[in-house]
């Protein structure tokens, strides 16, 4: 008998080998240097920066009117004796004469391909780089005439001072604002110049770390958890060839030169003292120093062209639609310069934050504020940090992600103790709110609290932070079937975040999970009954974990997986009160089907969506699954509408197929975000600090799911892309599959899947 939609089928397969064969690939056409950005004019202050980075140290780079050049460097492990992620330092380059003053042909550029900035006037040009390989800036200078350099360490952290606690509240630290006790900051050690360098320092002669345990009921824990804070050491040397100390904050050109090179070296190391600190870099130096400059440039620029050929999304379209794309490549660009060091990326600001000189012994606050300054504080929130890690697995940044993962899976001996000291049963309670160490925010766990709880009703039971981290870390496995990663990493974490939920909660009369007491995100608190993000995202986990190849999992695991999934509650759902989400779950009889945040819940506190997770993060409707139109009913019916910042109604249309949602999402995440510094992908504060970093990946991650998603084997492509942007995409999918594209007019025009068999797997949704 004649089978029309199987032949359909081998026509379709027959075009996508076709379509295969004939690719050529995007770059031939597009490139990254065409998002480079050029400024025609010297800066005013500190926020006239750009950004630049090798992923463990970065810097903010500015001008100022006169053609001074400036350097804020931060690196994403120097953490002070309060916890606090600090600058290493700021440096005032000055040429003489300076060939950038009152010039009308001047031009700043951020070059993307080769990860550096260059000032340039006529012939003469100053080139900034980190070095993509090791802890080192460079700055290179060529001139026509020969000139002076000067570079001076401007200090800002000079002596000890201490603020109270209202001072506290208002000046970023968030983890510290319910202490009665106030808090001491230490000054920096400058050392003495030797050998024509340059050095300075913090060394944390004390640390709040033991403070935390025993206000936490932890204390003894703590011979079994060295501090990592404790005489921590971070700073920086400079020297230059032809540069000479001229005190111990400056160098000097010893000649005039139209060729001047400045270096400046980071470290950060636990260790006896400043000098053995200094002692250890100069070691570092000499054996960095072996390297010659043109080969460490070449192998910086070898590894910005290997990154930049990972992945790609370029749309064409002039005006907005390219704009976007622009956005995402600055995001991931953004996250290149910061990802790649001991701690993840911090989401209220990254290594990006910027502030000025204040007198000694003053607090900051949001609009006058030091260099130090960020707004909620040092710790990392789960739900804030998340989006900027989901895109990096379809863009194939898995070495950007793995700080991310590191800091949970270090996390894990300490978090299950504290589990088994609190609750006395097996597993790990990873909290929303987390110092990098994995205890809770103390400002969130509260300053005198007599017991385990938390006392923040924003945070008691916000715990599902957990299971999406263990979402994220299936994703990647899935992407890079890497086997070590899931013996190291991803079922030590499932062990434990799945043994908490087993053992943590009582059974109701069905011998059904009961998760009670309960929350559901931020938005309804306490007395929530079976919240459905938790259950949802167990509910995404556990099959894929039984998936798993059989010798990489025990028996043991399968059969607490097995049974942890089936004694799992249902999804709540219920019905539409007024077209929207009914309050307290009671909807109207004839309103439409919905999923409801919980089984029991109460009034919002927040602004969130938590029914959403079961699109976002965890999958459980989407185009190509079942009750497709209850999922877009709940989100037509959500209370609170929201693109940027950590707000999920991007990724959740794109899910969903609602491909005018989507686009509109991405736009409002990209450019609506748009702040008061002058590099406009420092994106806004939205709910954060500057540059929300969630917000651009959120951004990133919408764009990638409107051109591709995947489920198990299958790659939808096209399922919430407009057909009025010409896009050309690079883009990484489970199973070490790379998919490449040209879409035009809504149609895919040219198709590369690479390993070809996997083309087999391709559904193109939006395609006729």
């Amino acid at each position: 008998m004649y089978n029309e939609n199987y032949f359909k089928q081998i026509i379709f397969f027959l075009l996508l080998i076709i379509l295969s064969t004939s690719f050529i690939s995007a770059q031939s056409s597009k490139s990254i240097a065409a998002y480079d950005v050029v400024w025609n004019s010297l800066g005013k202050n500190e926020n006239s920066s750009m950004p630049l980075g090798n992923g463990v140290v970065a810097l903010n780079v500015w001008t100022e009117q006169n053609g001074d050049i400036l350097l804020l460097i931060a690196k994403s492990d120097a953490w002070s004796e309060n916890g606090q992620l600090l600058k290493l330092g700021r440096v005032r380059i000055s040429l003489e004469p300076n060939p950038f003053k009152n010039s009308i042909s001047f031009t700043q550029t951020l070059r993307l391909e080769n990860g550096d900035v260059e000032l340039r006037t006529g012939n003469n040009f100053v080139r900034i780089w980190v070095d993509a390989n090791n802890p080192v800036i460079h700055l290179q200078a060529q001139t026509e005439a020969p000139i002076e350099l000067k570079a001076k360490s401007e200090n800002w952290r000079t002596k000890e001072y201490h603020l109270d606690r209202q001072a506290i509240e208002q000046s970023g630290f968030f983890e510290w604002g319910t202490n009665p006790d106030g808090l001491t900051f230490e000054p920096d050690t400058v050392l003495p110049p030797k050998n024509n360098r340059v050095s300075w320092c913090h060394f944390n002669t004390r640390s709040i770390y033991p403070l935390v345990f025993e206000k936490e009921h932890l204390k003894s824990l703590l011979p079994k958890y060295p501090d990592p804070l404790l005489h921590l050491c971070f700073g920086l040397t400079m020297k230059g060839e032809h540069l000479v100390s001229s005190d111990d904050q400056t160098l000097k050109s010893s000649k005039s030169s139209s060729s001047q090179q400045l270096d400046i070296y980071a470290l950060t190391e636990q260790t006896e003292s400043a000098g053995s600190w200094r002692a250890g870099l100069d070691k570092m130096i000499t054996k960095l120093d072996a390297i010659k400059i043109s080969a460490a440039l070449k192998a910086h620029e070898q590894w910005w062209t290997q990154f930049w050929n990972r992945s790609w999304i370029y749309v064409t379209n002039p005006g907005t639609a390219e704009f976007i794309s622009k956005s995402y490549a600055m995001q991931r660009y953004m996250s290149a310069c910061a990802g790649r060091g001991a701690q993840p990326i911090k989401f209220n600001g990254s290594l990006f934050t910027v502030g000025h000189d204040l007198p000694v012994g003053m607090g900051s606050t949001e609009a006058d504020h030091d260099l130090d300054y960020r707004k909620w504080g040092a710790c990392y929130w789960n739900q804030n940090t998340r989006h900027i890690y989901w895109p990096l697995i379809t863009s194939g940044d898995y070495d950007l992600i793995k700080p991310w993962f590191n800091m949970y899976v270090k996390a894990l001996p300490l978090v299950k103790d504290r589990t088994l000291e609190y609750y006395h049963h097996d597993g790990a309670e990873f909290n929303e709110t987390i110092y990098f160490w994995g205890l809770p925010n103390l400002n969130d766990f509260g300053w005198d609290n007599p017991g385990n709880e938390l006392e923040s009703p924003w945070m008691r039971y916000h715990i599902q932070g957990g299971l999406e981290v263990l979402a994220q870390m299936l994703d990647y496995y899935n992407n890079t079937q890497n086997a070590d990663f899931a013996r190291t990493s991803l079922l030590p974490m499932a062990d434990a975040v799945i043994t908490f939920y087993d053992q943590h909660y009582g059974r109701d009369a069905n011998g059904k999970i009961l998760m009670k007491p309960a929350q559901s995100i931020e938005t309804y608190q306490l007395t929530v009954v079976n919240p459905t993000p938790d259950i949802a995202g167990l509910k995404c986990v556990l099959p894929q974990l039984l998936a798993l190849p059989i010798k990489l999992t025990s028996k043991e695991e399968r059969n607490i997986w097995t049974k942890v999934l089936n004694d799992l509650p249902a999804i709540p759902m219920g019905t539409t009160a007024d077209g929207k989400l009914p309050a307290e779950g009671v909807g109207d009889p004839g309103g439409d089907s919905v999923i409801l945040p919980a089984q029991h819940y109460n009034k919002t506190k927040n602004t969130e969506n938590p029914e959403l997770y079961t699109v976002f993060p965890y999958r459980l409707y989407g185009t190509g699954k079942p009750d497709l139109q209850m999922a877009r009913n709940t989100f037509n019916a959500r209370l609170f509408p929201f693109s940027k910042c950590w707000g999920q109604d991007g990724m959740e249309a794109a899910l969903l197929g609602l491909t005018d949602e989507a686009k509109s999402s991405v736009i409002q995440a990209f450019l609506g975000s748009f702040g008061n510094q002058r590099f406009s992908w420092f994106w806004s504060g939205n709910n954060d600090w500057i540059p929300d970093m969630d917000n651009g990946g959120g951004g990133m991650t919408t764009l990638q799911m409107m051109l591709m998603q995947c489920d198990g084997k299958r790659i939808q492509l096209l399922p919430a892309w407009p057909k009025e942007w010409t896009v050309d995409f690079k883009l990484h999918a489970p199973y070490n599959t790379i998919v490449e594209g040209h879409v035009k007019d809504g149609k895919i025009t040219e198709l590369k899947v690479t390993p070809k068999e996997r083309t087999k797997d391709v559904i193109i949704v939006n395609q006729k």
